[in-house]
């Protein structure tokens, strides 16, 4: 066997680990988890909890799909809040509860979303801004725009919506089913096709996609894009599930969105990304938050729930676990030697 092919061959391997790894871990976390809430807080696995719970976390698996497309590129997308409010206040004011107006506000926040995903993409993929401070800037001007069209008051969606987002198809919230067509759609593409690896390929070193000639800036402009379009889809679909959804209901999606990317398993410096990891981390957080809620705790604590847990996946995903254990091997030596 030649080297090239020992090398890829490892290669090969170290991929599978680190699917192996995102998935597993989430996922038996995920099913821990519900059986401490089976035996702790019966309530919050009960059908009736279990289907207030999964509109949201398809939701939130929307949300963290697209901001793990931004990660992948090695960015982080601030604009979430901002983006999601805008979308949530254009199908809710806009139709003004008149259902033959609520497609060209869809329309209308579409086009939203791809202009602020073009706006970040220009700044960050062109000019070479800081993603923090490009997608930051933005946010800003999404808000400005949530409080020009809605005053900052809530308004009641139409019934057309709420019965589409909000209702059910076999027992089955219809939200659920959006979250799994994203799901196979992203899936799909950065996995199954040329454009995707490529995709993939760019975040994980730019400098040598640079060299090869892929287009890095279109990559990586087209990233926020794309996520622009999936916030304005969990949007949507919010002002749906929610009866009078307020103006800004995007605010509790931004740390969430990046812990579920982190838990996934999609490194924060880009490179290869974990679609189903990722939506299984939206369930874990979700009913997380279900969990310490049923507990009596306040809900304030729910942003240090969600802290510790990106904390966790960031610790388990970055450190160099067998690095430290073999460092903290030949200290004990060392100072027993002194002593």
């Amino acid at each position: 066997m030649t080297d090239a092919t020992t090398r890829d061959a490892v290669k090969l391997t170290s991929s599978r680990i680190a699917i192996s790894k995102g998935f597993v871990t989430v996922g038996v976390s995920t099913v821990l988890l519900f059986i401490v809430c089976a035996v702790f807080a019966p309530t919050s696995v009960s059908p009736g909890a279990i289907l207030g719970m999964v509109p949201f976390a398809a939701v939130l698996a929307i949300v963290g799909l697209g901001q793990m497309l931004v990660v992948q590129q090695g960015g982080i997308d601030l604009s979430i809040p901002g983006a999601v409010s805008l979308a949530i206040v254009i199908v809710s004011h806009e139709p003004n509860g008149d259902n033959s107006k609520l497609l060209p506000a869809v329309l209308l926040a579409v086009g939203y979303a791809i202009a602020a995903g073009l706006l970040n993409g220009f700044m960050v993929g062109r000019l070479g801004l800081n993603s923090i401070i490009a997608t930051l800037g933005t946010n800003a001007l999404l808000f400005g725009a949530v409080l020009g069209i809605s005053g900052g008051t809530p308004r009641s969606t139409t019934r057309l919506l709420a019965s589409i987002a909000g209702g059910l198809s076999f027992g089955i919230p219809n939200s659920a089913f959006f979250a799994v067509g994203v799901l196979l759609v992203v899936a799909v593409l950065v996995k199954r096709t040329v454009a995707g690896r490529r995709f993939e390929a760019i975040g994980a070193n730019p400098f040598a996609a640079r060299a090869t000639g892929l287009r890095v800036r279109t990559h990586q402009s087209l990233a926020f894009v794309w996520a622009q379009l999936l916030y304005c889809l969990a949007g949507i679909l919010l002002a749906g599930i929610t009866n009078q959804p307020t103006a800004f209901q995007g605010d509790s999606y931004l740390l969430p969105a990046v812990a579920v990317v982190v838990l996934g398993g999609t490194s924060l410096l880009g490179g290869r990304g974990f679609p189903i990891a990722t939506v299984v981390a939206a369930i874990f957080l979700s009913q997380l938050d279900q969990f310490v809620l049923s507990l009596g705790v306040p809900y304030a604590v729910r942003t240090l729930v969600q802290a510790a847990a990106l904390a966790i996946g960031v610790a388990l995903y970055t450190v160099d676990w067998a690095a430290l254990r073999q460092r903290l091997r030949r200290k004990a030596p060392a100072a027993g030697a002194r002593a």
